[in-house]
Formats: structure tokens, C-alpha cells, sequence
């Protein structure tokens, strides 16, 4: 490893964790050159216990022999570069947990096959934008059983670094890709999907039809206007969770937690 000090923001090396967007560090145009930033030496660690490949670390002085010392080992010979914790705040805009940023490497993209082949329970994120939500689902997703996670391309990636922070590193446990056709194409996997809206012919979650199916998506839709009706209308079942209290809905990172245990294998 090579620790590098650095005493302004235009250092070269270190643009991969200020100046470069989210849009940019994903790079669609090369996806093998594809960057995501993980956050917190646990985080970091889940990551390359699962194989990513990390090619600079950002560290506060005082962690390099404290907190980030076994972390720094294990990344082996990648530029360490840090910095007293004021000027990595402006360097980064935000104050970074545990002291610890990480550039890595996007993997390559699974195809649907791959992610759904051993698959039996598996949810659809359609057109989920909050990076918050979709880190909170990814970690209730690996928490509750479920085997793969599919996005639409109108959804958040999971690997922007707040995503990643908020599912505990969780996004790196469940096989997850990019879902480019209809929901109802999952039909042809041997999957049956349930929406979950709310529709005068919904079923509620507990319905004992649900726990016979042996192949099921769970599809949830956006924070404020759901699942678009074309999905719904071609779902095998719309399926809503019983609220009392006139409540109409949950966020949809709490839905989606009492929906996986629920629908959970048996």
C-alpha cells in the first residue's frame, strides 16, 4: 500500500471521491470501468469478503492505525490517501462514517437467468428512486429469505454509496440485476408475480393461495404513485397488506419488509 497525504482538494487520485457524480463513477458507456463507492470498514469488509475488487481507499489520518489498520492490510497494494477529517469533508461534502471511503469496482451486470435460476422468492423494485429506500429493502431482503432482488432501469442503483451505507453492506449478499423487460416476462422464469397495490379486487397479504406458490415475485412499486397499472393489470395477484386506523399505506421499504416475511418460503 502507498499512504498519500494530501493538503488540497484538487490532489490527483482523489476526483473518484469529490468531483465525480454518481452517473459518472457507474460510467454506462464502459461499464468494466465502472466505480462505486463503499463507506465504513464493516461495509467495506462485506464487500470484499463477496469478492469486489477495491482500487483506492480515502482515510482519516487518525484511523490508518486505529479502526481502518486491519482493513487497509487486507485492501493491499492500492493508494491510501488521507488527510486531516476537515479537509476530507470538503474534499468528500459530508462527514465520513468511521473515518473510511473505498473506490471499487462495479461488477459485471448477471443476466435474469443467472440471479433467478435457483430463485423462489425474488422482488421486483419498479421505479424506486430513493437511495434510502432501496438500501432499507435490500437489507430487509437478505434479513427475510429472499433470493434476488430485480430493478427496473427507472429505479436507484444499489451501488450509489448512500444505498450501499444504509443496507449495511447488504446489496453485496443478495444476487440482484437489471430487469429490461415487462414484469409479466418473469412468467416465462415459472414465476407467478404479486403486486403489491391497493385495488378493489386486491387480496390481503395473509391469503393462504399465496403460500402454495412455489415461484414468486414480489413486485413493489414507486413511494408516491405505486406500480404503474399495466403491471398491475398483468400481475397473477394484487395483493395489499391490511391497515387499520384508516392508515392507507406504508413507505415502501417497510411494505416490502412485512411483505417478504409474510410471503416468506416455507
Amino acid at each position: 500500500m502507498a499512504i498519500i497525504e494530501i493538503s488540497s482538494l484538487t490532489h490527483p487520485g482523489v476526483e473518484v471521491f469529490s468531483t465525480l457524480t454518481e452517473a459518472q463513477l457507474r460510467n454506462r458507456v464502459e461499464p468494466e470501468k465502472g466505480i462505486f463507492i463503499a463507506e465504513s470498514p464493516k461495509v467495506i469488509n462485506v464487500a470484499l469478503d463477496k469478492g469486489y475488487q477495491p482500487t483506492a481507499l480515502l482515510c482519516e489520518r487518525r484511523h490508518i492505525e486505529g479502526d481502518a489498520r486491519e482493513l487497509i492490510a487486507r485492501c493491499g497494494d492500492i493508494p491510501v490517501y488521507t488527510g486531516e477529517r476537515r479537509l476530507l469533508e470538503q474534499l468528500t461534502g459530508y462527514t465520513l462514517t468511521r473515518g473510511v471511503l473505498c473506490a471499487m469496482r462495479r461488477p459485471v451486470d448477471l443476466s435474469i437467468e443467472a440471479v433467478c435460476r435457483e430463485a423462489s422468492r425474488v422482488v421486483v423494485i419498479d421505479g424506486v428512486v430513493d437511495t434510502t429506500n432501496i438500501g432499507a429493502i435490500f437489507r430487509s431482503a437478505a434479513a427475510l429469505g429472499i433470493d434476488a432482488v430485480l430493478l427496473t432501469r427507472s429505479s436507484c442503483d444499489p451501488l450509489n454509496r448512500r444505498s450501499v451505507r444504509v443496507s449495511m453492506g447488504s446489496v453485496f449478499l443478495v444476487p440482484w440485476t437489471w430487469l429490461e423487460t415487462p414484469v409479466c416476462s418473469l412468467n416465462s422464469l415459472g414465476f407467478k408475480t404479486a403486486a403489491m397495490a391497493l385495488t378493489d379486487d386486491s387480496i390481503p397479504l395473509d391469503a393462504p393461495v399465496l403460500k402454495t406458490v412455489p415461484r414468486l415475485a414480489i413486485v413493489m412499486g414507486t413511494e408516491g404513485d405505486g406500480l404503474p397499472r399495466d403491471t398491475i393489470s398483468k400481475a397473477d395477484f394484487v395483493v395489499r397488506i391490511p391497515m387499520h386506523h384508516k392508515v392507507d399505506s406504508l413507505n415502501v421499504a417497510a411494505a416490502a419488509a412485512v411483505a417478504f416475511w409474510e410471503l416468506r418460503r416455507s
